[in-house]
């Protein structure tokens, strides 16, 4: 699949099927395009949690108001909060670890798009309760879930604003 394909037809997925996604198909595919996004000053602190259990994917439903549906996946996406203030400082800690999560989210929502998979990222989550519930010590911080299984709909694309777009200097119309 070009890339464009995938940039273009990626949605949100909040609609499962009960499809079970192998674990090597997560790990191989979709989770190796997470270590390969870019890092800022190459830190690579992030850190994946993949959730497959039933018992623990409905406590985190309990804590994650945006987690809808039922997928039978969710990747957390975590930084090392500590290794992260080792490498880029505070600027590692507050910049740095939030953008490095959204680009690994965009490269695995994309990989799992390649392969036939729905994805939904969701920021809408209780991060200590995660933390609770999946065992993650302190310095492990959950920044991001996301949704992952077969899709169960196929919402159509949004409308994209095209006016958006300036050359060497911002000028209103």
């Amino acid at each position: 699949m070009d890339i464009w394909t995938a940039i273009k037809n990626r949605r949100s997925i909040r609609k499962f099927t009960d499809d079970p996604v192998e674990d090597k198909v997560l790990k191989n595919l979709v989770l190796e395009a997470g270590i390969w996004s870019p890092s800022g000053g190459n830190a690579q602190s992030w850190r994946f949690l993949v959730i497959t259990d039933p018992k623990i994917l409905n406590k985190l439903k309990l804590v994650s108001p945006g987690l809808l549906g039922t997928p039978n996946s969710v990747i957390v996406i975590c930084q090392d909060l500590a290794y992260a203030l080792k490498k880029g400082g505070e600027l590692g800690v507050k910049i740095l670890s939030l953008m490095d999560t959204a680009m690994a989210a965009q490269n695995i929502m994309l990989a799992a798009y390649a392969v036939g998979l729905g994805t939904c990222p969701i920021a809408s989550f209780h991060p200590e309760a995660v933390q609770k519930i999946t065992g993650l010590p302190v310095h492990i911080y959950p920044q991001l879930l996301i949704s992952v299984g077969f899709p169960g709909e196929n919402p159509p694309a949004p409308r994209r604003n095209p006016n958006v777009i300036w050359f060497n200097s911002y000028a209103d119309e």
